[in-house]
């Protein structure tokens, strides 16, 4: 494993993030794909040991329970100082706006209910799952200063933003002594690529680290097309966000085949190498100990410059989708759509 600073801060990090989406009680949260507690440990486990000391949850996953899985487990197996836990947090709902609760207070609540479920004194990374539009940019960069101060968060980041909102964002915590956003959580992959357009070269430009979800496009990029998974069949909101360009994908996922067995690797290593090539450290999920050992596998994979471009040059742009797209306008309902 390798291992790098998450952008202006402090974290040392291994370059694969374990996302932990896919842990969670199937019964009772809103993917019937995740799995259970004794699989979670075992996997967590797993990936302690291939050097992994990144993880990534949310207060959303499986209502909560992917953050008490996640939790129990690290406790129970390594040093909290050895390890960096990020967790998410919500806009407000519409209960909650009808009930008076301030962005302030909303944020608080959740970080506690978080750091109860986590079973920790703090989160490492803190993360704005989602823009919300019924709550100042200002109010929400304040809270998280307090939290910060507090001691209960170290460091603070944002997901599913735009450029402008993450600019906008930052040079009013500049302007008023808050603390910044040091990384961005977007959804990226070599069949979504739209971010490079302008988010990068703002990170890039103010060291804002990148650590994207969904790095192998929910397992299209770790099989061919016609290929399939429990969680291909089951995953609605994922098959939401790629089937419509499925067509123009698989030009791209046919070359990974292709490369991986050209280097006599899996297809896992072969996305996760390019992906590593433009961020600092990627998301990856598992479900199974063999996602572990591909995405490990990939840090020390180094691709030609010539597989690189191979990659690339079939790349079509793509409309945004998921929460991305509903993103892209003020919306007064937030909705489900954090399920990502």
């Amino acid at each position: 494993m390798k291992y790098t600073k998450l952008g202006n801060s402090d974290l040392n990090v291994s370059r694969i993030c374990l996302g932990c989406m896919g842990f969670g009680d199937a019964a009772t949260g809103q993917h019937s794909w995740t799995i259970g507690e004794p699989d979670t440990r075992e996997i967590i486990q797993y990936a302690l040991e291939n050097g992994i000391n990144f993880f990534d949850t949310a207060i959303a996953y499986q209502l909560g329970s992917s953050e008490r899985f996640v939790g129990k487990a690290l406790r129970d197996m390594t040093k909290r100082e050895d390890v960096v836990v990020a967790t998410k947090f919500l806009p407000r709902t519409q209960q909650q706006l009808a009930d008076g609760v301030s962005g302030e207070q909303a944020i608080l609540s959740s970080l506690d209910q978080s750091l109860q479920n986590l079973g920790m004194d703090y989160i490492d990374l803190y993360i704005y799952h989602i823009w919300d539009y019924n709550t100042p940019i200002e109010e929400v960069l304040q809270t998280l200063h307090k939290a910060k101060q507090s001691g209960k968060v170290r460091e603070i980041g944002i997901a599913n933003v735009y450029a402008w909102q993450l600019a906008k964002a930052n040079a009013l915590a500049e302007r008023e002594g808050w603390s910044k956003f040091i990384s961005v959580q977007n959804h990226y992959n070599l069949i979504m690529r739209e971010d490079e357009r302008e988010l990068f070269g703002l990170c890039a430009e103010d060291n804002i680290a990148l650590t994207p979800y969904s790095a192998l496009a929910s397992g299209r990029l770790s099989r061919l097309p016609n290929e399939t998974s429990k969680r291909a069949v089951e995953d609605t909101y994922a098959k939401g966000k790629y089937d419509a360009t499925a067509e123009q994908d698989s030009v791209i996922i046919n070359r990974v085949a292709e490369l991986a067995e050209k280097y006599g690797v899996s297809m896992t290593e072969i996305s996760l190498a390019w992906l590593l090539t433009k961020v600092d450290a990627p998301i990856a999920g598992a479900t199974k100990k063999s996602h572990i050992d591909g995405a490990v596998g990939a840090v020390n994979l180094t691709l030609s410059a010539e597989d690189l471009v191979y990659l690339e040059a079939c790349y079509q742009p793509h409309n945004l989708v998921g929460i991305m797209a509903q993103n892209s306008y003020k919306t007064k309902d937030v909705k489900q759509v954090w399920s990502r």
